[in-house]
Order: C-alpha cells, then sequence, then structure tokens
C-alpha cells in the first residue's frame, strides 16, 4: 500500500463518516482504519470469497458487498477509534468509501 493510496483511503473514511449517521472516526482511527482494512482485504477477504464463492455466483456478485459489510464490522472491533452501529451502516459505509476511493484515485491518477 503506497502512501498515496493510504492518504486517500483515510479521506474516504473520513468523508464517509461524515456522510453516513452511525459512524464514528477519529483523525488517528482513520487512519488505522485504512491501515487494517488493507490487511484485512489482502489476507481474510480472498479466503472469505473463495469459500462465499457459490453465494456470490447465485447473487451475480452481490454477496460481496455483505462480505464487505461484515469485514468493516470486524475492522469496528479492533481499531480504537472507529465505531459502526450495525449491519447496514458498514454496508452504506463500504459502498460510500468505494466511490470516494474510486473517485479520489481518478483524480490523483492524472
Amino acid at each position: 500500500m503506497s502512501l498515496l493510496n493510504w492518504i486517500v483511503t483515510a479521506l474516504a473514511i473520513g468523508i464517509a463518516a461524515y456522510l453516513i449517521p452511525g459512524i464514528e472516526v477519529t483523525l488517528v482511527g482513520a487512519l488505522v482504519l485504512a491501515v487494517v482494512l488493507g490487511i484485512i482485504n489482502v489476507f481474510l477477504k480472498p479466503i472469505i470469497n473463495l469459500l462465499t464463492l457459490p453465494l456470490n455466483i447465485l447473487t451475480l456478485g452481490l454477496f460481496s458487498l455483505v462480505v464487505n459489510a461484515l469485514l468493516i464490522m470486524l475492522a469496528g472491533q479492533i481499531v480504537p477509534g472507529f465505531s459502526v452501529d450495525g449491519f447496514w451502516t458498514a454496508f452504506l459505509f463500504g459502498i460510500v468509501v468505494a466511490l470516494v476511493s474510486a473517485l479520489f484515485s481518478a483524480i490523483t491518477k492524472r
């Protein structure tokens, strides 16, 4: 994870936390959460995606959003300074973080 990618992800986390009620994050929490989510996405997510492959095929990939929300809830248990109220809040948070990260990544690559 490059420094720019880390900052973009932390900024996306801060923006998503500002937009979505039920998400509480501090500045340090956003920075740590960016690292923890990166680690979870590298090590844990591929294993879970492999185990849930039949459900992902059945739902045309939409179940991966559920897996993402559950991993965000897991990160909420690990990272001090970050809390998420429930599943649907984590679900929406994951979508917003992905969209904001994609937007910032597209801007910074130019």
